[in-house]
C-alpha cells in the first residue's frame, strides 16, 4: 500500500530540485533520509522533510510496516513563477522569473 506527501510553492527552481531527487529514486527510505542528510545542497533539506512526512503518513497506517518502505516516486513540478525587475542599461528593465515547485512523493512496501 503506498502513501505521498506533496510540497507546493517550494522556492527552489524545479531542475536544481530534480539533480536531487534523482539520487534518491528508487532508494530505500532509511537510506534515502540518510544520503539526503549529508548532501550539501539547499533541495536535500526540503526532499528529506518531504520523505519523512510520507513516511509518518505511511507509519499512521497499522497495515505498514515503516522499515520495508521505499521511495517508489518521487517529482519535482514546476509551480507559479514570482515575475521581478531589474534595471538595465538605457532605461530599459528585463524580467526575472524566480521559480517555484511543487514536490510529490510516493512510498511504498517492498
Amino acid at each position: 500500500m503506498e502513501t505521498k506527501a506533496v510540497a507546493k510553492h517550494i522556492r527552489i527552481s524545479p531542475q536544481k530540485a530534480r539533480l536531487v531527487a534523482d539520487v534518491v529514486r528508487g532508494m530505500d527510505a532509511g537510506n534515502a533520509i540518510t544520503t539526503l542528510r549529508f548532501m550539501p545542497k539547499k533541495a536535500a533539506r526540503i526532499l528529506r522533510k518531504v520523505i519523512e512526512s510520507a513516511v509518518a503518513n505511511a507509519d499512521q497506517s497499522d497495515s505498514i510496516d515503516v522499515d520495508t518502505l521505499y521511495v517508489k516516486e518521487i517529482f519535482v513540478d514546476g509551480g507559479p513563477m514570482l515575475k521581478r525587475f531589474r534595471p538595465r542599461a538605457q532605461g530599459r528593465a528585463t524580467r526575472i522569473l524566480k521559480r517555484t515547485s511543487h514536490i510529490t512523493v510516493v512510498v511504498d512496501e517492498t
